[in-house]
Protein backbone atom coordinates (compact mmCIF):
# COMPACT_ATOMS: atom_id res chain seq x y z
CA UNK A 1 0.00 0.00 0.00
CA UNK A 2 2.79 2.48 1.03
CA UNK A 3 4.49 1.85 -2.13
CA UNK A 4 2.25 2.41 -4.14
CA UNK A 5 1.44 5.55 -2.56
CA UNK A 6 4.95 6.41 -3.03
CA UNK A 7 5.04 5.28 -6.72
CA UNK A 8 1.95 7.15 -7.39
CA UNK A 9 3.32 10.66 -5.75
CA UNK A 10 6.49 10.41 -7.60
CA UNK A 11 4.71 10.20 -10.68
CA UNK A 12 2.09 13.01 -10.04
CA UNK A 13 4.50 15.99 -11.21
CA UNK A 14 5.73 14.98 -14.52
CA UNK A 15 2.26 13.64 -15.13
CA UNK A 16 0.82 17.10 -14.66
CA UNK A 17 3.66 18.72 -16.20
CA UNK A 18 3.24 16.51 -19.62
CA UNK A 19 -0.49 17.39 -19.97
CA UNK A 20 0.05 20.89 -18.94
CA UNK A 21 2.65 21.16 -21.86
CA UNK A 22 0.06 19.27 -24.56
CA UNK A 23 -3.87 19.18 -24.16
CA UNK A 24 -3.82 17.00 -27.11
CA UNK A 25 -1.89 14.38 -25.59
CA UNK A 26 -4.42 13.77 -23.27
CA UNK A 27 -6.56 12.44 -26.06
CA UNK A 28 -4.28 9.71 -27.50
CA UNK A 29 -4.48 6.36 -26.54
CA UNK A 30 -2.02 5.44 -24.22
CA UNK A 31 -0.05 2.75 -27.67
CA UNK A 32 0.38 6.13 -29.39
CA UNK A 33 2.32 7.31 -26.16
CA UNK A 34 4.56 4.72 -25.52
CA UNK A 35 6.84 5.03 -28.97
CA UNK A 36 9.71 6.14 -26.90
CA UNK A 37 9.05 4.11 -23.48
CA UNK A 38 7.70 1.02 -21.75
CA UNK A 39 3.99 0.51 -22.90
CA UNK A 40 1.44 0.58 -20.10
CA UNK A 41 -0.36 -2.37 -21.24
CA UNK A 42 -4.36 -2.98 -20.56
CA UNK A 43 -3.70 -5.31 -17.46
CA UNK A 44 -3.09 -4.21 -13.71
CA UNK A 45 0.01 -5.92 -13.53
CA UNK A 46 1.32 -4.23 -17.05
CA UNK A 47 -0.16 -0.85 -15.43
CA UNK A 48 2.22 -1.87 -12.17
CA UNK A 49 5.39 -2.43 -13.56
CA UNK A 50 5.10 0.56 -15.91
CA UNK A 51 4.31 2.75 -12.63
CA UNK A 52 7.90 0.97 -10.76
CA UNK A 53 9.25 1.63 -14.32
CA UNK A 54 8.71 5.43 -14.47
CA UNK A 55 9.40 5.99 -10.73
CA UNK A 56 12.62 4.59 -10.47
CA UNK A 57 12.78 6.76 -13.97
CA UNK A 58 12.41 9.75 -11.98
CA UNK A 59 14.19 8.72 -9.44
CA UNK A 60 17.48 8.12 -11.32
CA UNK A 61 17.03 11.11 -13.56
CA UNK A 62 16.72 13.43 -10.10
CA UNK A 63 19.66 11.42 -8.55
CA UNK A 64 21.37 12.76 -12.12
CA UNK A 65 19.97 16.13 -11.61
CA UNK A 66 21.24 16.53 -8.47
CA UNK A 67 25.07 15.01 -8.90
CA UNK A 68 25.57 16.94 -12.28
CA UNK A 69 23.83 19.80 -10.74
CA UNK A 70 26.36 19.99 -7.76
CA UNK A 71 29.14 19.10 -10.06
CA UNK A 72 29.19 21.42 -12.63
CA UNK A 73 28.08 24.45 -10.42
CA UNK A 74 31.17 23.86 -8.64
CA UNK A 75 33.61 23.40 -11.46
CA UNK A 76 31.85 26.87 -13.02
CA UNK A 77 31.52 28.71 -9.42
CA UNK A 78 34.57 27.62 -7.58
CA UNK A 79 37.33 28.09 -10.58
CA UNK A 80 41.02 28.37 -10.33
CA UNK A 81 40.21 31.70 -12.92
CA UNK A 82 38.01 33.36 -9.98
CA UNK A 83 40.81 32.94 -7.54
CA UNK A 84 39.59 29.98 -6.06
CA UNK A 85 42.25 27.32 -4.54
CA UNK A 86 41.47 23.50 -3.83
CA UNK A 87 40.42 23.21 -0.41
CA UNK A 88 42.34 20.62 1.72
CA UNK A 89 40.39 17.94 3.61
CA UNK A 90 39.47 14.36 4.29
CA UNK A 91 38.23 11.53 6.41
CA UNK A 92 34.77 13.39 6.64
CA UNK A 93 32.52 11.57 8.87
CA UNK A 94 29.85 13.13 8.21
CA UNK A 95 29.62 13.40 4.21
CA UNK A 96 30.72 9.33 3.78
CA UNK A 97 27.75 8.55 6.28
CA UNK A 98 25.57 10.27 4.15
CA UNK A 99 26.69 9.53 0.79
CA UNK A 100 26.14 5.55 2.53
CA UNK A 101 23.30 6.25 3.99
CA UNK A 102 21.63 8.41 1.55
CA UNK A 103 21.89 5.82 -1.95
CA UNK A 104 21.11 3.04 0.69
CA UNK A 105 17.48 4.71 1.91
CA UNK A 106 17.01 5.27 -2.17
CA UNK A 107 17.89 1.29 -3.09
CA UNK A 108 15.87 0.45 -0.10
CA UNK A 109 12.88 2.37 -1.26
CA UNK A 110 12.78 1.05 -5.30
CA UNK A 111 13.60 -2.22 -3.66
CA UNK A 112 10.72 -2.13 -1.50
CA UNK A 113 8.29 -1.23 -5.11
CA UNK A 114 9.62 -3.99 -7.21
CA UNK A 115 9.05 -6.60 -4.21
CA UNK A 116 5.36 -5.55 -4.49
CA UNK A 117 5.58 -5.76 -8.01
CA UNK A 118 7.15 -8.98 -8.35
CA UNK A 119 4.77 -10.66 -5.56
CA UNK A 120 1.36 -9.72 -7.28
CA UNK A 121 3.07 -10.81 -10.83
CA UNK A 122 3.73 -14.36 -9.27
CA UNK A 123 0.14 -14.56 -7.20
CA UNK A 124 -1.53 -17.57 -9.66
CA UNK A 125 -4.10 -18.56 -7.19
CA UNK A 126 -7.84 -18.52 -7.34
CA UNK A 127 -7.59 -18.65 -11.32
CA UNK A 128 -10.56 -19.88 -13.25
CA UNK A 129 -9.25 -20.96 -16.06
CA UNK A 130 -5.98 -22.83 -16.53
CA UNK A 131 -4.39 -23.14 -19.72
CA UNK A 132 -0.84 -25.44 -20.40
CA UNK A 133 1.18 -23.20 -23.09
CA UNK A 134 3.74 -25.87 -24.74
CA UNK A 135 6.24 -24.47 -27.61
CA UNK A 136 7.76 -26.60 -30.00
CA UNK A 137 9.47 -25.52 -32.65
CA UNK A 138 8.36 -23.43 -34.10
CA UNK A 139 4.24 -22.72 -33.12
CA UNK A 140 2.82 -23.06 -29.88
CA UNK A 141 0.83 -25.83 -28.11
CA UNK A 142 -2.36 -24.44 -26.04
CA UNK A 143 -4.20 -27.04 -23.43
CA UNK A 144 -7.61 -25.86 -21.80
CA UNK A 145 -7.01 -28.20 -18.56
CA UNK A 146 -9.85 -26.87 -16.18
CA UNK A 147 -12.30 -23.52 -16.37
CA UNK A 148 -14.38 -22.72 -13.40
CA UNK A 149 -15.83 -26.11 -12.49
CA UNK A 150 -15.19 -28.20 -15.04
CA UNK A 151 -11.58 -30.08 -15.41
CA UNK A 152 -10.49 -32.23 -17.80
CA UNK A 153 -11.49 -30.15 -20.72
CA UNK A 154 -10.36 -31.90 -23.47
CA UNK A 155 -9.85 -29.09 -25.56
CA UNK A 156 -6.38 -28.28 -27.41
CA UNK A 157 -4.60 -27.09 -30.50
CA UNK A 158 -1.72 -26.07 -32.38
CA UNK A 159 -1.20 -22.32 -32.95
CA UNK A 160 1.06 -21.89 -36.08
CA UNK A 161 1.95 -18.93 -38.00
CA UNK A 162 0.03 -17.97 -41.38
CA UNK A 163 1.39 -15.74 -43.18
CA UNK A 164 2.10 -16.68 -46.71
CA UNK A 165 5.57 -18.08 -46.59
CA UNK A 166 6.28 -16.92 -49.65
CA UNK A 167 6.10 -13.08 -48.38
CA UNK A 168 8.66 -13.80 -45.29
CA UNK A 169 10.93 -15.34 -48.25
CA UNK A 170 10.57 -12.53 -49.89
CA UNK A 171 9.12 -13.43 -52.86
CA UNK A 172 6.16 -12.06 -52.14
CA UNK A 173 6.85 -9.77 -55.46
CA UNK A 174 7.10 -13.08 -57.23
CA UNK A 175 3.91 -14.08 -56.21
CA UNK A 176 1.95 -11.28 -56.22
CA UNK A 177 0.93 -11.21 -52.55
CA UNK A 178 1.00 -7.64 -50.43
CA UNK A 179 2.36 -7.38 -46.95
CA UNK A 180 -0.92 -7.10 -44.44
CA UNK A 181 -0.91 -5.28 -41.39
CA UNK A 182 -0.69 -8.34 -39.41
CA UNK A 183 2.86 -9.34 -41.00
CA UNK A 184 4.68 -12.63 -39.02
CA UNK A 185 1.86 -11.57 -36.01
CA UNK A 186 -0.30 -13.97 -37.51
CA UNK A 187 -1.45 -17.47 -36.40
CA UNK A 188 -4.23 -20.00 -37.99
CA UNK A 189 -5.58 -20.59 -34.43
CA UNK A 190 -5.38 -18.23 -31.96
CA UNK A 191 -5.44 -18.60 -27.73
CA UNK A 192 -8.70 -17.79 -26.78
CA UNK A 193 -9.42 -16.63 -22.95
CA UNK A 194 -12.43 -14.38 -21.21
CA UNK A 195 -12.61 -11.22 -20.26
CA UNK A 196 -12.36 -9.95 -16.62
CA UNK A 197 -11.43 -13.79 -15.66
CA UNK A 198 -8.16 -15.01 -13.94
CA UNK A 199 -6.09 -16.91 -16.40
CA UNK A 200 -3.34 -18.92 -15.44
CA UNK A 201 -0.36 -20.57 -17.61
CA UNK A 202 1.87 -23.05 -17.23
CA UNK A 203 4.31 -22.61 -19.57
CA UNK A 204 7.26 -25.64 -20.99
CA UNK A 205 8.93 -26.91 -23.96
CA UNK A 206 9.07 -29.81 -25.49
CA UNK A 207 12.55 -29.30 -27.30
CA UNK A 208 14.78 -26.05 -26.97
CA UNK A 209 13.78 -23.93 -24.23
CA UNK A 210 11.36 -20.65 -26.03
CA UNK A 211 9.80 -17.69 -24.19
CA UNK A 212 6.18 -17.22 -24.28
CA UNK A 213 5.77 -13.03 -23.97
CA UNK A 214 2.53 -10.97 -24.71
CA UNK A 215 3.85 -7.10 -24.59
CA UNK A 216 0.04 -5.82 -23.55
CA UNK A 217 -0.65 -7.95 -20.98
CA UNK A 218 3.05 -7.54 -19.03
CA UNK A 219 3.81 -11.01 -18.59
CA UNK A 220 6.37 -13.19 -20.38
CA UNK A 221 8.14 -16.69 -18.95
CA UNK A 222 10.71 -18.85 -19.93
CA UNK A 223 9.14 -22.35 -21.61
CA UNK A 224 11.92 -25.07 -20.90
CA UNK A 225 11.86 -28.35 -21.96
CA UNK A 226 11.13 -29.97 -18.29
CA UNK A 227 10.16 -27.25 -16.40
CA UNK A 228 6.96 -25.37 -15.80
CA UNK A 229 6.76 -22.14 -15.28
CA UNK A 230 4.08 -20.30 -13.96
CA UNK A 231 1.76 -16.89 -15.49
CA UNK A 232 -1.58 -15.19 -14.84
CA UNK A 233 -3.40 -12.18 -15.98
CA UNK A 234 -6.68 -10.92 -15.97
CA UNK A 235 -7.65 -8.87 -18.97
CA UNK A 236 -10.65 -5.85 -18.62
CA UNK A 237 -11.29 -5.37 -22.04
CA UNK A 238 -12.11 -7.31 -25.29
CA UNK A 239 -9.57 -7.52 -27.78
CA UNK A 240 -6.53 -9.33 -30.33
CA UNK A 241 -3.43 -8.95 -28.09
CA UNK A 242 -0.02 -10.25 -29.83
CA UNK A 243 3.24 -11.22 -28.70
CA UNK A 244 6.39 -13.33 -29.82
CA UNK A 245 8.74 -15.83 -28.43
CA UNK A 246 11.38 -13.98 -27.34
CA UNK A 247 13.95 -16.71 -26.87
CA UNK A 248 16.32 -17.57 -30.15
CA UNK A 249 15.11 -21.14 -30.05
CA UNK A 250 16.10 -21.59 -34.21
CA UNK A 251 16.42 -21.02 -37.67
CA UNK A 252 12.51 -19.83 -37.72
CA UNK A 253 12.67 -18.17 -34.04
CA UNK A 254 11.02 -15.10 -35.73
CA UNK A 255 8.35 -16.69 -37.23
CA UNK A 256 6.65 -17.76 -33.67
CA UNK A 257 3.83 -15.42 -33.10
CA UNK A 258 1.56 -15.07 -30.43
CA UNK A 259 -2.26 -14.09 -30.10
CA UNK A 260 -4.36 -14.30 -27.64
CA UNK A 261 -8.24 -13.33 -28.31
CA UNK A 262 -9.83 -11.83 -25.40
CA UNK A 263 -13.71 -11.88 -25.59
CA UNK A 264 -16.81 -11.60 -23.26
CA UNK A 265 -17.40 -14.58 -20.90
CA UNK A 266 -20.65 -15.65 -22.82
CA UNK A 267 -19.05 -15.77 -25.86
CA UNK A 268 -16.22 -17.77 -24.59
CA UNK A 269 -18.59 -20.22 -22.78
CA UNK A 270 -19.87 -21.09 -26.38
CA UNK A 271 -16.49 -21.30 -27.78
CA UNK A 272 -14.97 -23.78 -25.16
CA UNK A 273 -18.75 -25.91 -25.86
CA UNK A 274 -18.29 -25.94 -29.66
CA UNK A 275 -14.31 -26.97 -28.83
CA UNK A 276 -15.77 -29.68 -27.00
CA UNK A 277 -18.02 -30.79 -28.98
CA UNK A 278 -15.21 -31.26 -32.46
CA UNK A 279 -12.78 -33.28 -29.83
CA UNK A 280 -15.65 -35.37 -28.26
CA UNK A 281 -16.71 -36.30 -32.57
CA UNK A 282 -13.39 -37.16 -33.41
CA UNK A 283 -11.28 -36.84 -36.71
CA UNK A 284 -12.11 -36.41 -39.87
CA UNK A 285 -11.70 -39.68 -41.43
CA UNK A 286 -13.33 -39.62 -44.81
CA UNK A 287 -11.27 -40.86 -47.28
CA UNK A 288 -9.57 -38.36 -50.70
CA UNK A 289 -11.25 -38.62 -53.85
CA UNK A 290 -8.33 -38.64 -55.56
CA UNK A 291 -4.41 -37.84 -55.51
CA UNK A 292 -5.62 -34.29 -57.04
CA UNK A 293 -7.87 -33.30 -53.46
CA UNK A 294 -5.04 -34.55 -51.49
CA UNK A 295 -2.41 -32.78 -52.84
CA UNK A 296 -4.72 -29.63 -52.73
CA UNK A 297 -4.98 -29.85 -49.11
CA UNK A 298 -1.16 -30.63 -48.12
CA UNK A 299 0.32 -27.97 -50.04
CA UNK A 300 -0.98 -25.06 -47.68
CA UNK A 301 0.02 -27.92 -44.87
CA UNK A 302 3.16 -28.25 -46.28
CA UNK A 303 4.26 -24.53 -46.40
CA UNK A 304 2.65 -23.99 -42.85
CA UNK A 305 4.28 -26.85 -41.01
CA UNK A 306 7.23 -28.08 -43.66
CA UNK A 307 8.85 -25.52 -45.59
CA UNK A 308 10.71 -24.08 -42.27
CA UNK A 309 13.07 -27.34 -42.81
CA UNK A 310 12.69 -28.56 -46.39
CA UNK A 311 12.54 -25.66 -48.32
CA UNK A 312 9.32 -24.45 -49.98
CA UNK A 313 10.47 -26.36 -53.25
CA UNK A 314 11.59 -29.37 -51.09
CA UNK A 315 14.80 -28.36 -52.05
CA UNK A 316 16.27 -28.91 -48.63
CA UNK A 317 17.66 -26.55 -45.77
CA UNK A 318 18.53 -27.58 -42.61
CA UNK A 319 16.66 -31.00 -43.25
CA UNK A 320 17.20 -33.24 -45.88
CA UNK A 321 15.12 -32.39 -49.43
CA UNK A 322 11.84 -33.86 -50.29
CA UNK A 323 12.33 -33.67 -54.00
CA UNK A 324 14.03 -37.09 -55.20
CA UNK A 325 14.63 -37.92 -51.57
CA UNK A 326 15.05 -41.42 -50.22
CA UNK A 327 12.15 -41.17 -47.60
CA UNK A 328 9.45 -39.19 -50.50
CA UNK A 329 10.25 -41.45 -52.86
CA UNK A 330 11.03 -44.46 -51.52
CA UNK A 331 8.38 -47.11 -49.49
CA UNK A 332 4.78 -45.39 -47.61
CA UNK A 333 5.48 -47.25 -44.68
CA UNK A 334 9.09 -45.44 -44.31
CA UNK A 335 7.46 -42.24 -45.10
CA UNK A 336 4.53 -42.75 -42.61
CA UNK A 337 6.59 -43.87 -39.98
CA UNK A 338 9.04 -40.56 -40.17
CA UNK A 339 6.60 -38.02 -40.19
CA UNK A 340 3.98 -39.87 -37.53
CA UNK A 341 6.07 -40.40 -35.37
CA UNK A 342 9.57 -38.51 -36.26
CA UNK A 343 12.96 -38.98 -36.37
CA UNK A 344 15.36 -41.28 -33.97
CA UNK A 345 18.16 -40.00 -35.26
CA UNK A 346 17.22 -36.28 -35.96
CA UNK A 347 15.49 -34.63 -33.22
CA UNK A 348 14.79 -32.11 -35.59
CA UNK A 349 12.52 -34.16 -37.25
CA UNK A 350 9.02 -33.84 -34.79
CA UNK A 351 6.99 -36.27 -34.49
CA UNK A 352 3.80 -34.89 -36.27
CA UNK A 353 1.09 -37.94 -34.95
CA UNK A 354 0.39 -35.71 -32.15
CA UNK A 355 0.28 -32.41 -34.06
CA UNK A 356 -1.83 -32.96 -36.84
CA UNK A 357 -4.88 -35.34 -37.65
CA UNK A 358 -4.79 -38.29 -39.79
CA UNK A 359 -6.49 -36.68 -42.63
CA UNK A 360 -3.90 -33.78 -42.60
CA UNK A 361 -0.94 -36.19 -42.42
CA UNK A 362 -2.75 -37.65 -45.11
CA UNK A 363 -2.90 -34.72 -47.33
CA UNK A 364 0.79 -33.49 -46.78
CA UNK A 365 2.36 -37.22 -47.30
CA UNK A 366 0.17 -37.71 -50.27
CA UNK A 367 1.73 -34.29 -51.48
CA UNK A 368 5.53 -34.97 -50.67
CA UNK A 369 5.15 -37.97 -52.69
CA UNK A 370 2.98 -36.81 -55.46
CA UNK A 371 4.33 -33.24 -55.64
CA UNK A 372 7.86 -30.90 -55.24
CA UNK A 373 8.60 -32.66 -58.44
CA UNK A 374 8.12 -36.25 -57.17
CA UNK A 375 5.77 -38.68 -58.91
CA UNK A 376 5.14 -41.79 -57.36
CA UNK A 377 1.37 -41.88 -57.87
CA UNK A 378 0.73 -42.83 -54.47
CA UNK A 379 -2.67 -41.58 -52.41
CA UNK A 380 -2.44 -42.27 -48.90
CA UNK A 381 -5.68 -42.11 -46.48
CA UNK A 382 -6.07 -41.30 -42.80
CA UNK A 383 -6.67 -45.00 -41.95
CA UNK A 384 -3.08 -45.38 -43.50
CA UNK A 385 -1.92 -43.38 -40.94
CA UNK A 386 -3.78 -44.37 -38.04
CA UNK A 387 -2.32 -47.83 -38.35
CA UNK A 388 1.58 -46.12 -38.40
CA UNK A 389 0.29 -44.32 -35.11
Amino acid sequence: MHSNLFKRAILILPAIATLASSPALAEESWRDRSQYNLMPGVTEISQSIFDLHMAILYICVAIGVVVFGLMFYSMLAHRKSKGHEAAQFHESTKLEVAWTLVPFLIVIWMAVMATETLVEMYDTEESALTVKVTGSQWKWHYEYLNYEEQSDLGVGFFSVLSTPREQYDQLEQTYGRPVNENYLMEVDNPLVIPKDKKVRFLITADDVIHSWWVPDFGIKNDAIPGYINELWTIVPVTGTFRGNCTELCGKDHGFMPVVVEVVEQSEFDSWLKEQQEIAAAGPDMSEFASIDEAVEMGTGLYNGRCAACHGMSGEGGVAPAVTGGAIATGPIAGHLDIVVNGSKNNPMMAAYGNQLSAKELAAIITYQRNGLGNSTGDLVQPADVEAAK
